[in-house]
């Protein structure tokens, strides 16, 4: 009996250690599932709060955590991968962000087409059973390229072509112009989802030309040149591309118009000459004028500076300073040779 009471004692002290999953509370715990989120609308007790802090708050958080835990067991849940999954519900909790959420993702060319066309995408399966090798290979990967070498291992050289080409080479350029093309496509389907500007391409190889685009490639190979286009040849009944110019099809819109015209160069250098030579000059009369005057007062000075200084008084070189630095104004003290000899006649 004492074994079986001491067998019993220990199994209890074990079953202490855990808590019930039941939880007490006064007022009932807001649950949001769908964001994992419980709050507890009931007061805190100060004399535990102060007493044991750490303890009080752990007890606290144990009996929120499993009242939450056993909210979720309570969901459906399903097996996935050898798990059991719970599929939460929708969130009740409005929680505040910083950014506004993202909107949806605008849609490629390919998935309009598709949508409009009733297209639906079937996923293709990781391996497919070649008939040529006689197994089975994996559809993408690195082992599929290694089951395309096993596959061909030798390549036919067509008729018309030389015979020391090499075909294999000549298949990995095909394949590498085949994925640049599509990496050029996948860019502009990007740019055109985001409405973004975008000069226009011209062409793009044999597979992808068509009209339109052979118009755009002429156009844009024409206002290439040093002369934007304009000694270039046109071809009988050639069109050029509808709404499209040059400063549109050149990327930036930024080169100008040549200066070169269309006239022939022997015609052109002969209108230069015509143009020089038939070319008068214009005579401003107030300007030669001016000019006229400032050397004559030139030439006065060096004069002046130039003559001997006469020996007298101070009379003579009164007399010359008012004749070397003072000029008459006008014609104010001008007479006529006749009129000077009769007023001399008058004064007799």
């Amino acid at each position: 009996m004492d074994v079986v009471k001491a067998v019993l004692e220990k199994h209890q002290k074990e079953l202490d250690k855990y808590k019930p999953i039941t939880v007490e509370k006064h007022l009932e715990c807001r649950l949001d599932v769908g964001t994992l989120l419980i709050t507890d609308p009931n007061d805190l007790e100060d004399r535990q709060l102060a007493n044991d802090r750490e303890e009080y708050l752990s007890a606290l958080t144990r009996d929120n955590t499993q009242l939450l835990l056993n909210a979720i067991w309570e969901l459906p849940t399903e097996r996935v991968d050898e798990s059991i999954v719970a599929k939460l519900p929708e969130p009740t909790t409005v929680l505040p962000r910083l950014r506004k959420p993202p909107g949806p993702r605008p849609m490629t060319k390919w998935e309009k087409f598709a949508k409009e066309k009733g297209i639906t995408k079937t996923k293709k399966d990781k391996k497919t059973y070649d008939d040529v090798l006689d197994k089975w290979v994996p559809t993408y990967g690195f082992k599929r390229a290694e089951a395309e070498k096993d596959k061909d291992w030798v390549l036919e050289v067509p008729q018309n072509a030389d015979p020391n080409t090499d075909m294999f080479q000549k298949k990995i350029d095909l394949r590498n112009e085949k994925v640049a093309k599509n990496e050029i496509q996948r860019m502009k389907n990007i740019v055109r989802a985001k409405k973004i500007d975008m000069p226009r391409s011209g062409y793009l190889g044999p597979e992808a030309a068509s009209s339109n685009q052979l118009l755009t490639a002429v156009t844009v190979a024409k206002s290439s040149t040093a002369s934007v286009g304009k000694f270039q040849s046109k071809l009988p009944k050639e069109k050029e591309a509808r709404g499209l110019g040059v400063k549109e099809l050149i990327p930036g819109g930024k080169r100008k118009a040549s200066h070169i015209t269309a006239q022939p160069e022997r015609e052109a250098n002969l209108d230069l000459i015509k143009s020089v030579l038939n070319k008068k000059p214009k005579l401003d009369v107030e300007k030669a004028i001016s000019l006229q005057k400032q050397d004559e007062r030139l030439e006065r000075e060096a004069e002046g500076a130039n003559r001997p200084a006469k020996k007298g008084g101070k009379k003579g070189g009164k007399g010359s300073r008012k004749a070397v630095g003072k000029k008459p104004k006008g014609h104010q003290g001008q007479r006529a040779p006749g009129k000077k000899g009769q007023a001399g006649r008058k004064r007799r």
